[in-house]
């Protein structure tokens, strides 16, 4: 078999880069080694930026987020048991969407099945080769018989455990990590959200972040120990934490429920450099991994598979190497900006376990600075509805 790109995973990276390459005519194949049900089950980031949506759009697939997307023009910071609103709107002139990456998926999933193009799922043992080379193949097993795709490019959109990057030589790649001494407890429920946009809560017990699916659906989290077990947390415990950290408005307010959902997800700051290897380009988790302070997982995926389509079109259609070749820096430059706003609004908001008084009196500064100064609160509105690509 033939194609010109193989893309390897079949999440929103994969798939997005799949739909953005057949809009320019670019054939591909995407391998994924887990079912569809297992990839739509797996429940992450609901926030996008406005550029992801229009790449959406781009692809095809944006339709139903504008009929069901919750745009939001502001978030709110709580700290000191008062909470303050940060208008996104009125400092950048860009919003975000609630939208959920399941449902981005679910999108991106279908689009690829309505233009007839080619995806196998549960393909066992894939393996990248001779990508430092100018004739790439990528093999795989499925229903027990080895296959080969021969191509000219590969795409490892395959996570932070897939074998894209671990086919790397160790030489020729560099990782910098930063591992948070704390999770994030979060439960999704079948109740209204307490509050029409996002609450980020600093407290002393904790950091809580109160945000939404819909408005009928909730998703609620709190700040955990590494050491918890979700069942240590029944529904009961889980709510009266919460309510806990709440300012008193949004604590009376609040409608629990059961849960539907409920997970323990560790925080870390990661990044491999460079995202360009050969003919193989990294995108996505593959890559980076921010924590999710920031609203910037997803979308940092997004931009990235903005950098490579283009790139790849102008290789196509320009006969120019000048865009593959500059892919690494160009990605990793927004990457990176990312990795300081998601590690800065980690560091503001959250309780570490060596935090004494004079760091709590810091972080409160901070915040206090940041919802009174209109360049504080420009610079971080900036970040948070996403940077220029």
């Amino acid at each position: 078999m033939r194609t010109r790109v193989v893309i390897i995973g079949a999440g929103p990276a994969g798939l997005l880069l799949g739909q953005l390459l057949h809009a320019y005519g670019i054939d591909n194949v995407i391998l994924e080694r887990q079912t569809p049900e297992y990839v739509l089950g797996r429940i992450r980031a609901g926030l996008l930026e406005e550029g992801t949506v229009v790449l959406l759009d781009e692809a095809g697939a944006g339709a139903r987020a504008h009929r069901e997307g919750l745009v939001h023009d502001g978030l709110e910071l709580a700290f000191g048991g008062e909470r303050h609103r940060i208008d996104l709107k009125a400092a950048t002139g860009k919003t975000m969407m609630i939208y959920g990456q399941t449902e981005v998926t679910l999108d991106l999933m279908n689009a690829r099945k309505a233009a007839g193009l080619t995806t196998v799922y549960q393909a066992a043992d894939v393996k990248p080769d001779d990508f430092d080379t100018d004739h790439p193949r990528v093999s795989y097993v499925k229903d027990g018989v080895t296959h080969e795709i021969a191509c000219d490019f590969i795409a490892g959109c395959d996570g932070f455990h897939g074998v894209s990057r671990a086919s790397v030589k160790p030489s020729a790649i560099q990782t910098f990590e930063r591992v948070y001494p704390f999770g994030w407890l979060g439960i999704l429920s079948e109740t209204p959200p307490v509050s029409h946009e996002l609450i980020y809560t600093n407290h002393a017990r904790g950091f809580s972040l109160c945000t939404m699916r819909s408005m009928r659906r909730s998703r609620y989290y709190v700040q955990c120990s590494l050491d918890d077990h979700v069942d240590q947390w029944p529904d009961d415990r889980f709510w009266d934490e919460l309510k806990q950290r709440l300012d008193p408005e949004a604590s009376d307010k609040l409608i629990t429920g059961p849960s539907i959902e409920k997970s323990i997800a560790p925080l870390r700051s990661f990044v491999a450099e460079p995202m360009r290897f050969g003919r193989m380009f990294l995108a996505g988790d593959a890559a980076h991994i921010v924590p999710p302070t920031g609203a910037k997982g997803l979308n940092l995926a997004a931009s990235d598979v903005r950098f490579l389509s283009h790139a790849l079109r102008e290789f196509y259609d320009e006969k120019s190497s000048a865009g593959i070749d500059a892919y690494s820096a160009k990605a990793l430059s927004r990457v990176w900006k990312a990795v300081r706003f998601s590690w800065w609004m980690t560091a503001m908001m959250h309780k570490f376990p060596d935090q004494g008084e004079f760091s709590a009196r810091i972080q409160v500064a901070e915040l206090d600075y940041l919802v009174s100064s209109k360049a504080a609160t420009a610079s971080m509105a900036e970040n948070y509805v996403g940077l220029p690509y």
